[in-house]
């Protein structure tokens, strides 16, 4: 028997009968949002390179009862991203919701940082984000019946991490973009905003957490831990639901353990 509660909960967060597109979320941190996204209700598309991880996850949310599908995207291909959007409709009819949260990272001295992966961080996690907006969000503006954007920025989108120049320049204007968006798509109804996570170990920063990384995270860090991906979905709920985020739009929401909340 449903409560009260339950379905209050279901009126302000639920997606039933929404499609979702989760541009990486064959990742650990996408993958998880898309994993959540599917558990509210909405049909998730899931979109990525990788074919074989793409259908594991897919494969996952239905055997957990949700619903998805999978769909190839090269995220630094304008025609990539286009024949995303245009599979989608083909086969869904529809598209509710975008999630930019394709990412790519670097460690290097500043001036050992080398062009190629120099490009290929902004090209993913910045490129990819405003190619996004672009299609999607016109696409929503002209349906005139509304929808939700949600990037993906990071704690380093304000004061940023050293070491992870090319990261840190690419987050903070992804911030800047979401806002910008916002203003633009805000009269034709579509809602754009940005989730900034702390410290979650996923593939593309494993390799640059050493010790001495992580003893200073955990310093700054007042919850001392790292973040479990399934922790970031309640934010994107908050951001993507047309009912609980009626009013939120250009806006970003830290989940970091508190890292931002410290200076020294």
């Amino acid at each position: 028997m449903t409560t009260p509660s339950q379905t209050y909960l279901q009126q302000l967060f639920g997606l039933d009968d929404q499609v979702a597109v989760v541009i990486g979320a064959t990742g650990v941190l996408g993958g998880a949002l898309a994993d959540g996204i599917a558990q509210a209700g909405a049909h998730v598309v899931v979109a990525g390179r990788s074919e074989e991880r793409g259908k594991a996850r897919v494969e996952a949310i239905q055997s957990a009862g949700g619903k998805a599908s999978f769909v190839t995207v090269d995220v630094t291909e304008r025609t990539s991203i286009q024949a995303l959007l245009d599979t989608t409709l083909s086969e869904q009819g529809q598209v509710d919701m975008l999630i930019n949260c394709a990412g790519a990272n670097h460690k290097d001295e500043y001036a050992k940082v080398g062009d190629d992966d120099w490009h290929k961080v902004i090209e993913t996690n910045l490129t990819s984000t405003h190619l996004g907006c672009q299609i999607f969000g016109d696409y929503m503006a002209k349906r005139d019946a509304g929808g939700a954007i949600l990037n993906i920025g990071s704690v380093s989108a304000g004061p940023p991490l050293s070491g992870v120049y090319a990261y840190s320049a690419s987050k903070a204007a992804v911030v800047n973009l979401t806002q910008n968006v916002a203003n633009e798509l805000a009269p034709h109804g579509v809602r754009v905003n940005c989730l900034c996570p702390g410290f979650f170990p996923a593939e593309q920063n494993r390799k640059i957490l050493t010790a001495d990384r992580v003893a200073q995270i955990m310093q700054h860090t007042p919850m001392n831990r790292f973040g479990e991906p399934p922790e970031l979905v309640g934010a994107a709920l908050l951001m993507l639901s047309g009912r609980a985020g009626s009013f939120m739009t250009g806006a970003s929401i830290y989940v970091d353990g508190g890292f931002t909340a410290v200076t020294i």
